[in-house]
């Protein structure tokens, strides 16, 4: 049996979150320009998302462009919006074979007009899928995410229209751009990099961290595979001790 078909059979993770790392790096290595990265990076995200589908997870989250990406060279980000753009709508027919609905999450109203309305159009299109759901972090900042979230619920004590008891983490994690979806079982990043970078970091509290030394252009189905199969031998005590989850 083929790993492909043993992860199908044992705890496979309903929420994979992903930071898609190493797009220039595999340029660089190549002697190639670093949109040519993006490109093929765009590749292996069609190739993961079709396989993430097949192996039955229900919603994977990319970490597309941070909101710390707007600092880098004005030429690399307009290379990248404009790449955002073609892969928007020549992917949508692998969306929809796959019956996979596009999802974003982040300060999306900072992107380029063009940008923001394939975003949608894109969206409506794919509304009605529901086999999983393909979520882009777009101008995406976990910290920004929160202070948002605070922010919002300041507001509403302020107003008078919420108690002070009322604020709880169910409460809170209403006004996260997450709000309609569950936290992620499994984080997966690329590249060898061991850090985070303001992704997720209210959702992954206790989420399974699997590092991989591979570039993301070159990670493909069976390095997800294996990420996967890891993940099922893990316990996920969320706190308690073995004998409390197998008494």
């Amino acid at each position: 049996m083929s790993i492909k078909e043993e992860i199908k059979n044992y705890n496979v993770p309903q929420h994979i979150a992903i930071i898609m790392d190493g797009n220039g790096r595999w340029a660089k290595d190549k002697g190639l320009l670093r949109a040519l990265g993006h490109e093929n990076g765009v590749d292996a995200l069609r190739k993961i998302a079709t396989a993430s589908a097949e192996a039955g997870i229900k919603f994977l989250t990319v970490y597309a462009f941070s909101s710390e990406n707007w600092k880098r060279p004005r030429t690399e980000v307009n290379a990248l919006m404009s790449l955002l753009v073609s892969s928007l709508k020549k992917e949508l027919k692998t969306l929809m074979d796959n019956d996979i609905r596009l999802n974003a999450i982040g300060n999306t109203s900072n992107l380029p007009a063009r940008c923001f309305r394939e975003l949608k159009e894109v969206m409506r299109k794919t509304a009605a899928n529901k086999h999983m759901v393909l979520t882009l972090a777009l101008s995406y900042g976990s910290k920004e995410e929160i202070v948002k979230a605070t922010t919002e619920i300041a507001q509403k004590v302020k107003e008078g229209t919420v108690d002070l008891e009322d604020i709880n983490e169910e409460f809170f994690e209403k006004h996260l751009y997450t709000s309609d979806m569950p936290h992620p079982d499994l984080l997966i990043r690329t590249s060898g990099e061991y850090r985070i970078s303001n992704y997720l970091l209210w959702q992954i509290a206790y989420s399974e961290l699997y590092f991989v030394d591979k570039l993301w252009p070159d990670f493909n189905e069976e390095d997800l595979y294996e990420a996967i199969s890891d993940y099922q031998k893990r316990e996920r005590r969320f706190g308690k001790i073995s004998e409390q989850l197998n008494p």
